[in-house]
């Protein structure tokens, strides 16, 4: 089976081959959340896109290092070096700790992906812990000439940097018409021009989060995080970097130039980008009144919702657009997309039923095919569900015995429902799970507690036996003063 992947790359602006640099291994970097709030609607977009690109790359057989930074220190409310760190000012509002707020909102991030089912990365650095290494680029990037020191805070020379390589490639920006079209900023006097942007930034004296430094007791620039722990990672050449659409500028457009500053050459191959998710119509904000976090879609406790929705809900309606396009959220298309995943997992459970018979009516290699052309093209997930649910027509007219599969043709439409619904989409039946894990619970207390009367008669080989193969099989058995606890194996 002939499986060519073809990704957009920002950058070229076209769909390419993906021909990884060093084969098989990958290396994939992401931005993920500045952890100072709850995750909302819009950050589960990148989350899936790039879930999903993880899951299909492992299951073409690359081996596949995916890294997602979590910005901790260093993004101010204004993206332009301006104001009050956000963490910062949310630590200041809600009377915590900086870090105690990142380690409040990283935990509730962490628990919304694994509800939404996204792998969890291979690595995930924070900002604040590779402080050294920022300082060590920025010095090499003041080094090779394109950067300079004002005041204690160091900042990227845009102009000269322009002058031989090209700001701008990334978005389709061009310099002069961006200085021609930008005055200057209050407080931004001592750049060079409004522009250029922080590497280091000498911290003001109510500033909290700060570290010293040859220039001053300062903090890192929002876009060095990014160029510093990706080529960490994966090297100073790796293949995916990407997020969402709205950080090709300035964040990527920083991160090209920084990388290329320091290293004198572009780190990465291909630019990926997720579209925007609109709300009615809408952008998302809490201005307009229209500001959704999944907790409140999970819980329905937004005063936008009329209900709750579970994760597999969300998971599935975003997967129904495809990563580029613009996703409008609405009553009516959430409510749709419930319904088709319910429909979904309907025919699937019909597949499950079904006896084989001695010849196949139906060409299951064919669709198999059709199944990896769609994600083969540009991860084309909304492609990819239609021909699922054709599949679902072809599964009812054999259950109704107006077509016939063959036990080998079953077994294999079997496996690319598995593969394709459960393994790369990462969607999840939570009905069936939430019995399976009901059906373990009581199953593995009903085997403790039989080992709780062995303990008690002193069999202590039968009650160390049932332990060992508990352990053997991932369970961990916790043994209490009046009783027992238990947990799976992470």
């Amino acid at each position: 089976m002939q499986n060519k992947l073809f990704i957009y790359n920002t950058l070229s602006r076209k769909k390419e081959l993906f021909e990884p640099i060093n084969s098989p291994f990958v290396g994939m970097y992401v931005c993920g959340p500045t952890v100072y709030g709850d995750a909302h609607l819009g950050h589960a977009r990148p989350a899936i896109t790039f879930d999903l690109l993880f899951r299909y790359l492992k299951h073409l057989g690359y081996n596949v290092r995916y890294v997602r930074n979590i910005t901790d220190v260093g993004h101010l409310v204004n993206d332009a070096d301006q104001g009050e760190d956000k963490i910062q000012k949310k630590a200041r509002l809600e009377q915590l700790e900086p870090m105690e707020v990142v380690q409040r909102y990283a935990n509730s991030f962490h628990n919304n992906m694994n509800q939404l089912n996204t792998l969890p990365p291979s690595i995930e650095p924070r900002a604040s812990g590779h402080i050294i290494e920022q300082q060590q680029m920025a010095e090499q990037i003041l080094k090779n000439g394109f950067a300079y020191e004002v005041n204690g805070s160091v900042y990227f020379d845009i102009e000269k940097y322009n002058k031989k390589y090209n700001y701008g490639k990334l978005s389709g920006r061009v310099l002069e018409d961006l200085l021609n079209n930008t005055r200057a900023l209050d407080g931004q006097d001592e750049k060079k021009n409004p522009f250029d942007f922080a590497l280091w930034k000498k911290a003001d004296p109510e500033h909290i989060m700060h570290w010293p430094s040859k220039w001053s007791e300062g903090y890192p620039g929002w876009h060095l995080e990014c160029s510093v722990m990706s080529t960490k990672y994966l090297g100073e050449k790796f293949d995916i970097d990407g997020g969402g659409m709205d950080l090709i500028f300035p964040h990527h457009e920083c991160e090209i130039a920084q990388s290329v500053a320091a290293n004198g050459h572009e780190s990465v191959k291909y630019w990926v980008h997720n579209n925007m998710i609109t709300i009615n119509g809408q952008k998302m904000g809490k201005s307009l009144g229209n500001f959704i976090t999944l907790n409140e879609l999970f819980s329905g406790s937004s005063k936008f919702l009329e209900k709750k929705f579970s994760p597999m809900a969300i998971r599935f309606f975003i997967l129904q657009a495809h990563y580029r396009s613009t996703l409008n959220f609405s009553k009516d298309a959430i409510n749709a997309a419930e319904k088709g995943l319910q429909k979904l997992f309907n025919g699937i459970d019909t597949l499950n039923k079904i006896k084989p018979a001695e010849k196949s009516s139906v060409d299951i290699k064919s669709f198999e095919q059709k199944c990896y052309n769609a994600l083969n093209d540009d991860l084309n997930s909304p492609i990819l569900l239609s021909y699922l649910f054709d599949g679902i027509k072809i599964i009812n007219s054999i259950d109704a015995g107006k077509n016939t599969i063959s036990n080998d043709d079953l077994i294999l439409l079997k496996k690319i429902y598995n593969d394709f619904v459960f393994d790369i989409l990462g969607l999840k039946n939570e009905e069936t799970d939430s019995v399976s894990n009901d059906i373990l619970n009581n199953a593995v207390d009903a085997i403790l507690n039989i080992r709780l009367d062995a303990k008690k008669r002193k069999d202590f080989e039968l009650s160390d036996k049932i332990r060992d193969e508990l352990d053997r099989i991932g369970i961990v058995v916790k043994d209490k003063k009046d009783g027992f606890e238990w947990e799976v194996r992470k």
